[in-house]
């Protein structure tokens, strides 16, 4: 073969690497394209909350802190109230809400009128001694950030009333209770009316919470 012969060859096989790396260059600027407008949606969603699925006020209840004291309703009457949902064998979203909680009781940090209050959804499993350690973990002050548990039937009844809706037909809803939205973190104000819920795996979700309570701290 000669020299001029393996001229065409040679062209083709550049022209090939030429459009294979157009070809990368395309998809990679497409792919951070696509993930850019997934965080910009997350993010706007995060900023307006999510609307609970009807009216829904706190109820009476008396239930078990992690120091094993009694914490009730009248307890934290007039407080604006930040709660989450856990499960301590919970291995990927419920540590990650709780990192939020976390978050969210530092930016609170002298504010008397904020309460936060987690509240598992397996008190069978998670009583006082085990929220206890899992609030060493994630650093909880116990004065203000209060783990409950207590009897399935009222934590449940408490939790069904006042917070989420449960998904008896999802055959995949793995969860304690049924509830769904347990990684939600809810916004209550200072008369127990449930204002907002706001996505508790989202780290821009302390930020956004700490400005709703600002908003609520000024209303009469």
């Amino acid at each position: 073969m000669t020299e001029a012969d393996s001229r065409p060859e040679t062209a083709t096989r550049g022209e090939e690497k030429f459009f294979l790396i157009i070809v990368i260059a395309l998809a990679l600027v497409a792919g951070i394209g696509s993930w850019l407008a997934v965080a910009a949606f997350s993010a706007r969603e995060t900023v307006r909350g999510i609307p609970p699925d009807k009216a829904r006020q706190l109820v009476n209840f008396a239930l078990t802190n992690s120091a094993g004291a009694e914490v009730t309703r009248d307890a934290v009457r007039g407080k604006i109230l930040i709660v989450s949902f856990l499960f301590t064998s919970c291995s990927l979203t419920c540590p990650e809400v709780t990192k939020r909680m976390a978050e969210i009781q530092r930016l609170t940090a002298g504010m008397p009128d904020v309460r936060l209050l987690s509240l598992t959804v397996d008190p069978r499993s998670d009583t006082a001694p085990v929220l206890a350690k899992w609030g060493l973990r994630f650093g909880a002050d116990t004065n203000r950030w209060h783990l409950l548990t207590g009897e399935q039937d009222q934590l449940h009844w408490v939790i069904g009333t006042s917070f989420l809706a449960t998904e008896t037909n999802n055959p995949f809803n793995s969860m304690p209770g049924n509830f769904a939205g347990t990684d939600r973190i809810a916004v209550v104000d200072r008369r127990g009316n449930l204002r907002a819920f706001f996505d508790g795996l989202r780290v821009e979700t302390p930020a956004v919470v700490a400005a709703q309570i600002e908003l609520l701290r000024k209303e009469h």
